[in-house]
Parts: structure tokens; C-alpha cells; sequence
């Protein structure tokens, strides 16, 4: 059986493919990539966000804290799962695609959540330093979006995958 095919799942799974492998390797190459390294042209915007978010910054870095190059090696993880998904939807249809797409939208949805519980625990450790109109523009929008996208994807493929136990459920209870 072919699983359904969401075009919005498989986009969103896409567009951010590049996008986070890029946040990946800006914190897998620090302090080559930050200001004044020598890889730095290649994350150019990353000069305002290790600014805005200091767990991107040299505070992290100084500190030897692990957060930043274990969170990217997770979100490498769960878009290899993003890229399986798209392959298991439309180039090898296979019935295990949502849950894949499941899994690794629940990854992200978790991480997310866990960045920004820290920062309600620790009162804004990392970002309580910015001003209002700067915390919403470079990081409550940009980080709100891999809440919002995953919740819509954990939900819509939790529907599917119900559906589909459903429907393999009415044939077991006919047959006793």
C-alpha cells in the first residue's frame, strides 16, 4: 500500500533540508565559521544570530558547552530520516513512510521544545539579553517555525498512521 502523499510534508521536509545541514556545520566548524574565522563568508548572517543567541556564540564555545554540536547532530539524524521519508514517498512508495516522517518530526518537535523550555528554565540565559522587537524577529519567529511545521506534521502523519491500524484492524476482528 502507498502511503498518501502530503506535497506540503515533503516541501517543508525539502526547504529545510540545505538549511539545516548550513546550522549544522556552522556549529560542527566553530570557531572557523563564526566572526572573524576564516570560513566565516560561508555563514555571513550567523554575525547577528551568535549575537542574538549565545549558544551559538563564543560564550558557548569558551565554555566548552555541548548543547549546540550535539543538537546539530541530531537534527543531522532527523533530516536523513526527512530525506528517507521523501524517497519512501515518491521514489519507493512504501507504507513505512509515516512513520518515518512521524519520527522525525517528532525529533525535531522534541529538540525544539527542549531549546526553548531551557530558556524558560534558565530565565533567558542565552537570549534574555536582547531587546523585545530583536528576540521576536531572530529568534521566536525563526524558532517558532520547527514548532508550528513539526506539530502540523507529527499531527497530520499521527492521523494517517491511525487510520492505517484502523483499517488493518477491521479485517483481524471479521476473521475471529
Amino acid at each position: 500500500m502507498a502511503p498518501k502523499i502530503h506535497t506540503w510534508i515533503s516541501l517543508w521536509f525539502l526547504l529545510t533540508t540545505p538549511v539545516i545541514f548550513w546550522d549544522a556545520s556552522y556549529c560542527f566548524m566553530r570557531p572557523r565559521s563564526m566572526k572573524g574565522g576564516d570560513l566565516h563568508w560561508i555563514w555571513k548572517p550567523y554575525e547577528i544570530y551568535q549575537e542574538v543567541d549565545y549558544v551559538y556564540g563564543v560564550k558557548a564555545l569558551q565554555e566548552g558547552d555541548g548543547f549546540p554540536n550535539a543538537q546539530s547532530f541530531l537534527n543531522v539524524v532527523e533530516t536523513l530520516f526527512n530525506i528517507l521519508y521523501i524517497y519512501l514517498v515518491h521514489l519507493s512508495p512504501s507504507p513505512t513512510a509515516p512513520l518515518i516522517g512521524f519520527a522525525s518530526a517528532t525529533m525535531t518537535l522534541s529538540k525544539t521544545a527542549l531549546y526553548w523550555l531551557q530558556e524558560y528554565y534558565c530565565a533567558g540565559c542565552s537570549v534574555g539579553h536582547n531587546n523585545l522587537i530583536d528576540l521576536i524577529v531572530y529568534w521566536v519567529i525563526p524558532n517558532g517555525l520547527w514548532l508550528v511545521f513539526p506539530s502540523l506534521i507529527v499531527y497530520q502523519l499521527g492521523k494517517d498512521i491511525s487510520g492505517a491500524l484502523r483499517a488493518s484492524a477491521v479485517p483481524a476482528k471479521k476473521k475471529q
